[in-house]
């Protein structure tokens, strides 16, 4: 009988290395080999033992480091292989991160993995941000979204759904479809003056807050010169943002006088 070693699909957080749970510390403290992604802060390889192997299979808009095809081969490889594997992904795994892909190629050579959960980004860097994704009285539900299927004809986007079902929309991967995200979400229905945020390097030292209206937001985006990562927040408890930094400031000053 094959001693097959056991893979932990990790979520490392939005890209603060310090919100890293412990269950995601502990597994790669013991870790033999990484795959690790191009969200995943790099400082938490250090937390690994010496002689880990550590490979990147990051992934950018039209450039991958590792097809995904082949991330799942290199996982069932080095656990027939009796090793010890990390995948270490940014966020949380099985939020647009293809972990449950990965575990279901594990699951079907019937090699152990876990699940170790992480912090998704828009629950990290809205936070980071000052802004609730839900607020009494203004933002009852939240839903998740990949922009990255906007024009996926087969499985396309609820737009005329999300526009009024949903108090905020924190939208993933959609820096190249602003245009098109503004379009139909106005065109059923959404207010041009419904508040947006473009949050930049989320939770980082590099992170930048843009906040303008779902109308405006495309216009904004292109004048700072947006980048990814990013996330998209659309709904009311953007205007909360200023809520907090003004009592935050009136916090400092009192401490100061």
């Amino acid at each position: 009988m094959n001693k097959y070693g056991k893979v932990f699909i990790v979520g490392a957080g939005p890209g603060d290395p310090d919100l890293i749970t412990v269950k995601a510390l502990k597994a790669l403290q013991q870790a033999e080999i990484i795959l690790y992604d191009r969200l995943a802060n790099k400082e938490l390889l250090s937390c690994a033992p010496p002689g880990v192997v550590s490979i990147y299979c990051g992934k950018v808009p039209g450039a991958h480091a590792m097809q995904q095809e082949h991330i799942n081969e290199a996982l069932v490889q080095y656990a027939k292989q009796g090793k010890t594997v990390v995948r270490l992904k940014g966020g949380d795994p099985f939020v647009f991160g293809r972990g449950s892909e990965e575990a279901a190629a594990l699951a079907e050579e019937n090699i152990p993995f876990e699940i170790v959960p992480g912090v998704t980004s828009a629950i990290g860097a809205a936070a980071a941000s000052g802004i609730p994704l839900t607020h009494r009285g203004s933002a009852a539900s939240f839903a998740c979204i990949t922009g990255s299927r906007c024009h996926n004809a087969r499985s396309p986007i609820r737009w005329d759904l999300l526009a009024h079902s949903v108090d905020t929309l924190a939208i993933y991967m959609g820096v190249s479809q602003l245009p098109f995200i503004r379009e139909e979400l106005m065109k059923h229905g959404k207010s041009p003056s419904t508040p947006a945020a473009l949050i930049e390097n989320g939770t980082t030292a590099r992170q930048r807050t843009i906040v303008t209206t779902l109308d405006d937001m495309h216009n904004s985006a292109t004048i700072s010169r947006l980048d990814n990562p990013a996330l998209i927040i659309i709904g009311e408890v953007v205007n909360v943002r200023a809520q907090l930094q003004y009592a935050a400031c009136r916090a400092a000053a009192s401490l100061i006088s």
